[in-house]
């Protein structure tokens, strides 16, 4: 609070100085004679007050980073007012502090011209063509957004004092190695702040497993974004830091024993307070308003969205719109790609990888309309902000997150029910989009998969799991491989044949068979020919994968007496 003061009385000081003529304007021979009177000490004192009590009033509640270039605005109107009521040499001055401001302020308007190639270098990303196969044996996190919130809704009864609170911002995040949605509890009014002073806790959900009910923890919190004047932990991390450029809302972050922090983004403008280049987080403790300032690399370890959403949203238009400068962006648009705007936060989509590391995903389609094949897609790590960029299989046309949705809707246009939170995954060396279907109350039906390079391979389960098992067989019946699918122990075994059922899909022939270790597996002739030939009582030695299912996946077979 010091420090806006203090910022307040340098403000107005300066302001006054500017206004206040100090020099006696010379009457003209048409004017009164008379000596013109100078300001009184109580007008200079009233004038420096209300510009003190604007300044402070106006960075207060915007929340607007107290730097020397926040005032430029201000500094052309206030110099071109005192230029206006000075005269002679002060004019020639004050002028000139307003030519200056002037020029500052159209530098600062002009930045998007001039500092597009700045941004994309900083947004540049490496490049790969696909990401690595996901492991059938894990469950992604695949519980989405709007059903999380109707479930947690439904458990609001456990909230002491219920009609005090609402639901706050929902996000995912990894707590002793498990995938939880967090949402807190928020005041939901002036008035109920005033009487509750304090939330109670907030709410956990498996993000993996539709089936568990949300658990309300209780975790008194007295800074949060609905509290109010300095109790509002967006208000609390400026008086803290007055001069750091934030991008993105405050999050909640859960430590390991379940205590929570609230986090914001920080970093500088890439030029002329225009764009923004992330350097680290404020973490504040909502309990006492405790508040510690790290960099990216020292975040603590709990900490799984350290680079903001709406930060990594931004990098991503960067990256896809600035690739030649900002008029090609406008006019040309030469390879500018344009971010989905299909993610869950800030239009990203939080996922983990096997380690599980979070990042944000993003899929990118062309600028003409009418297109909905993607060009690629980014994966953000929420941690550094190191992003790649996966071209796909450029010998292939793949299906963007827009189309995998109105695949969706078509599918079930009698039910009416929708997806949402599409994230392309490789599922056995297949590009493909998994969706979660919600009915129009927002009620979790089914988990859907489809091809993002050929539409019509698609399937749909009460799970993520069964719906990976299907589209396994749906992809084999379709002619395509799924050699390399995951991190699944290969192992080789030989026995007898016991039973064999072989099924004809198109070209091919899908051949499932049970040995004498009772042990199912499944072969496609695409990959083994010679496969349809297999008989019972005959001796085999397989190569498979270990991944836990009723068939196991045959990579290689050999039949004794047809090698």
């Amino acid at each position: 609070m010091v420090n806006i003061l203090i910022f307040s009385l340098i403000i107005g000081l300066i302001s006054a100085i500017l206004i206040i003529p100090f020099t006696k304007k010379k009457p003209s021979k048409k004017e009164n004679k008379t000596a013109q009177k100078p300001l009184s000490i109580g007008a200079i004192s009233t004038l420096l007050a209300l510009i003190m009590i604007g300044t402070f009033a106006f960075y207060y509640m915007s929340n607007l980073d107290r730097n020397i270039s926040s005032l430029w605005i201000f500094m052309i109107v206030v110099s071109a007012l005192g230029a206006m009521i000075a005269s002679g040499r002060e004019r020639i001055i004050k002028g000139v502090i307003f030519l200056g401001s002037l020029v500052f302020g159209i530098y600062l308007l002009s930045a998007p011209f001039f500092n597009a190639n700045e941004k994309f270098e900083y947004a540049d990303m490496k490049e790969s063509v696909e990401i690595k196969a996901f492991d059938e044996t894990k469950t992604p996190a695949s519980v989405p957004p709007e059903f999380a919130r109707n479930k947690m809704k439904k458990a609001f009864g456990q909230v002491p004092n219920t009609s005090y609170y609402e639901l706050g911002h929902l996000q995912i995040q990894k707590v002793n190695g498990e995938f939880v949605y967090i949402a807190p509890v928020e005041f939901s009014g002036f008035f109920k702040w005033l009487n509750g002073d304090e939330i109670p806790g907030y709410f956990t959900l498996s993000a993996t497993d539709s089936s568990k009910n949300p658990k309300f923890i209780k975790s008194e919190m007295t800074y949060t974004p609905s509290s109010y004047f300095n109790k509002k932990v967006e208000r609390h991390i400026r008086m803290n830091y007055p001069k750091h450029i934030f991008y993105g809302d405050v999050q909640l972050e859960i430590d390991e024993e379940g205590k929570p922090y609230y986090i914001r983004t920080y970093g500088q403008y890439v030029s002329a307070r225009n764009g923004f280049k992330v350097e680290g987080i404020v973490m504040v403790d909502p309990k006492n308003g405790d508040t510690k300032d790290y960099k990216l690399a020292d975040a603590p370890s709990f900490i799984d969205g350290a680079v903001s959403p709406e930060t990594v949203s931004l990098q991503n238009s960067y990256y896809g719109n600035y690739i030649h400068g900002f008029w090609n962006s406008i006019f040309g648009k030469s390879d500018v790609k344009l971010p989905s705007d299909e993610g869950t936060e800030a239009n990203v989509s939080p996922i983990f990888d096997e380690n599980g590391d979070m990042y944000y995903f993003t899929d990118f389609t062309s600028p003409k309309e009418g297109v909905d094949s993607m060009l690629g897609y980014s994966l953000t790590n929420s941690r550094t902000g190191k992003a790649t960029y996966y071209t796909g299989n450029l010998e292939e046309s793949y299906m963007d997150s827009q189309g995998a949705l109105q695949i969706i809707e078509k599918k079930f246009i009698e039910k009416k029910w929708h997806g949402e939170m599409p994230v392309l995954y490789n599922f056995y060396g297949e590009a493909s989009w998994l969706t979660p279907v919600l009915d129009s109350n927002g009620f979790l039906q089914n988990y859907f998969i489809v091809s993002a390079a050929n539409p019509e391979i698609s399937v749909y389960a009460a799970t993520p799991n069964e719906a990976l098992k299907n589209y396994k067989i749906a992809l084999q019946k379709g002619g395509s491989s799924v050699d390399g699918t995951s991190d699944a122990e290969e192992k080789t075994v030989t026995g007898t044949v016991v039973r064999v059922y072989k099924e004809k899909t198109g070209d091919f022939t899908i051949v499932s068979f049970l040995l004498d270790n009772r042990k199912n597996f499944v072969i496609s002739s695409e990959n083994q020919p010679l496969a349809i030939y297999l008989q019972e009582n005959d001796k085999v030695t397989i190569t498979y994968l270990e991944t836990g299912e009723n068939f196991l996946p045959v990579k290689e077979m050999v039949i004794d007496g047809l090698e």
